[in-house]
Formats: structure tokens, sequence, C-alpha cells
């Protein structure tokens, strides 16, 4: 009996041992590359930063309708709120990979796109009856209080900050590149360290 259950175990620790030995296991080995690529689409987004602006307005219209001696004026106060989103698109930055370098090259990257979506509102209108207010006169308010609410915009703080956001997202490719051992490159400069981009897209 004993040598019968001997014999048992001796059978079942060689099948184990031959199953183990002939069992391959799979190992899956990425490229570098692929998981640059990888990550390149994963940052892909928009990055937006999102504000808010007031203006007032004075608008004035005036009509010659006998010369000098008839003119119709019309006028009215308008108050504008505008949500401003200033938004970089990174499906639109342009790199190249070299795998001979180990070199992730970043071509271009897209400016920034100015979004204004604003609600005006009028008081105080005031118009004669041979000069009303009309479509175009609509129109003309909307694209002053556009062109001026973009200088606003380009000189505060809601650019600086939709760039900063842009540049933690550059920085991303930074460190993948670093802990890979490849090299990152902006306009022909290397990226040494995550706030490179900074002074380089100055």
């Amino acid at each position: 009996m004993k040598k019968f259950l001997f014999g048992v175990l001796l059978t079942i620790t060689i099948l184990l041992v031959y199953r183990q030995c002939t069992h391959k296991s799979t190992v899956v080995i990425n490229n570098s590359s692929d998981l640059i690529q990888e990550q390149l689409k994963n940052v892909s987004k928009l990055v937006v930063s999102e504000g808010y602006f007031s203006e007032v307005f004075n608008y004035e219209n005036s009509k010659e309708i006998l010369g000098e001696y008839l003119i119709a004026e019309k006028k009215a106060i308008v108050v504008v709120n505008a949500k401003v989103t200033i938004a970089y698109d990174l499906e639109k930055l342009t790199y190249k990979l070299d795998e001979d370098t180990k070199t992730l090259q970043i071509l271009s990257i897209p400016d920034h796109e100015v979004s204004i979506n604003p609600d005006l509102e009028y008081y105080d209108i005031k118009e004669d009856f041979l000069n009303q207010f009309e479509a175009e006169d609509y129109n003309s308010i909307k694209e002053t209080v556009n062109t001026s609410l973009k200088v606003k915009i380009e000189k505060s703080t809601l650019v600086s900050n939709a760039q900063n956001r842009l540049i933690s997202e550059l920085a991303k490719f930074y460190i993948l590149t670093e802990s890979l051992g490849w090299k990152l490159t902006y306009n022909g400069e290397q990226v040494k360290a995550e706030d490179d981009f900074e002074k380089l897209l100055l």
C-alpha cells in the first residue's frame, strides 16, 4: 500500500514538474515609442481656462436728414457680461518620433483660441423716428464689444493661466521621455527640465 501511494505521489510530482517546464509564460514588452505615442494620444485634448468680463458701452449714432439743419440721433447704454474661454487644442500639436536617436521632437504647438460669449443688455435706448435701431446697429455693437474684449483678454491673467495649464500638460512628455531614456526637443532645443517649456514658449 505504501509503495502504491509513493508511486502515485511520484507520478503526480513528475507530471507537475513536466507541466511547469513545458508551460511558456507570455511576456508583453512594450516598445518605448509605442508608450510615447499612447501618451501623446492621452494628452491630445483641449486645455481650457474660463473667465468672465463685464463692460459698459455708450452707443451713439447720428444721421443727417437735411444737412446740418436736421440731425436724427439714436443712442443706448449697453451692459456686457461675457463668458470667455481660452483653449489650446493639442490635437493640432505636431511631432516626430526618431527611434534611432531616441528623440521626441515637438515641431509645433498650436496657438491659443479665444471664444467670447457675450450677454448684452440695452438700457436708456433713445431713437428718433427717422433714425431707429436696426439689425445693423446691433451687429455693429456686438462687433465693437468683441474687439474691445479681445484687447482686455490678451492683457489679462486668463491667457497666462491657460499657458500655465498648457505647460503642465507638455511637462508630461518630458517626464515620460526622461523615464524611458529618450530625449525631448522643441524648436531644435533640448528640454532638460519640466519648466523648460516656460522659457521656450516665450
